[in-house]
């Protein structure tokens, strides 16, 4: 208590002097109402910038949560256009017999990963305890961003498309020729497509997607459009190099695919007598 005395007896100075300021802005803010509407404005200011910087805060800071509830609502979205419940303009409906849907996805968040290495990989937030298995196919909100290689129950290692260990089957939208797509490019922005033969039209702009005979990703998936289309007098093939819609780099939540129709297909494919 004494030390507080002795602070109030040297300070006794500043603190008249504040006092009486602050009696004399009341009495000139009261005194006025050209003085009490400016300082009104001036608060109003303040109160309203205060309100404007704790918005863009709590907005950054809910950021994650509206990325998630985006990805979750995508993954709802590309069941209901992937499962068979409604027709598009390139496939057929995605169904089978007894009107089941063919896929499901389990959104993941991208926790760590890598571009710029000879062979790439993406690690997931979310394992086997949250139904992810190998060789399960992972898309992005873009395009194509890999297959699931191994899974603890919390996370998940996924295969990059960028890299010489995946070639899925893809195909061009607008002819419906096929061929695979290859990472050969050294550039985390694009990749090749392989197997499309001179004869077939090819122009820049060209949509790719998925062919979807491969068990592990539905078809017509968005992988990205062609670039350009080189011919070699050697060859019968075009060169084509396909701009990736997914931005890998950047990516912050996938969608996994889970074929729910791999088990019984596997299990009858298996019956097929060895040659």
């Amino acid at each position: 208590m004494r030390d507080l005395f002795r602070f109030l007896v040297r300070q006794s100075n500043s603190l008249l002097f504040l006092l009486l300021m602050g009696i004399s802005l009341s009495l000139l803010v009261n005194g006025s109402m050209h003085h009490r509407a400016q300082a009104i404005s001036s608060s109003n200011a303040v109160v309203g910038q205060l309100y404007t910087w704790r918005s863009e805060v709590t907005g950054f800071t809910d950021l994650r949560r509206v990325n998630r509830e985006l990805a979750v609502a995508l993954a709802a979205e590309r069941e209901r256009k992937f499962s068979g419940t409604q027709h598009d303009d390139s496939t057929v409906a995605r169904i089978d017999s007894a009107g089941k849907e063919n896929f499901a996805y389990i959104t993941a968040q991208v926790v760590n990963g890598n571009v710029q290495k000879e062979r790439n990989y993406i690690t997931l937030g979310s394992g086997s305890l949250d139904g992810i298995r190998r060789d399960m196919g992972v898309i992005g909100v873009n395009g194509l961003v890999g297959v699931v290689r191994e899974t603890s129950p919390h996370f998940s290692l996924v295969t990059s498309i960028l890299g010489n260990e995946l070639a899925p089957s893809v195909e061009l939208k607008r002819t419906g020729h096929f061929g695979l797509l290859k990472w050969d490019t050294s550039d985390p922005s694009s990749a090749s497509l392989t197997d499309v033969a001179n004869h077939v039209p090819v122009s820049p702009g060209d949509t790719v997607v998925t062919r979807g005979d491969d068990g592990v990703f539905p078809r017509g998936v968005p992988v990205g459009t062609v670039l350009r289309v080189e011919e070699d007098p050697g060859s019968n093939f075009h060169k084509i190099t396909v701009k990736l819609g997914e931005d890998l780099g950047r990516t912050a939540y996938v969608h996994v695919v889970s074929d729910l129709m791999k088990t019984e297909r596997d299990s009858l494919e298996a019956k097929v007598p060895a040659p």
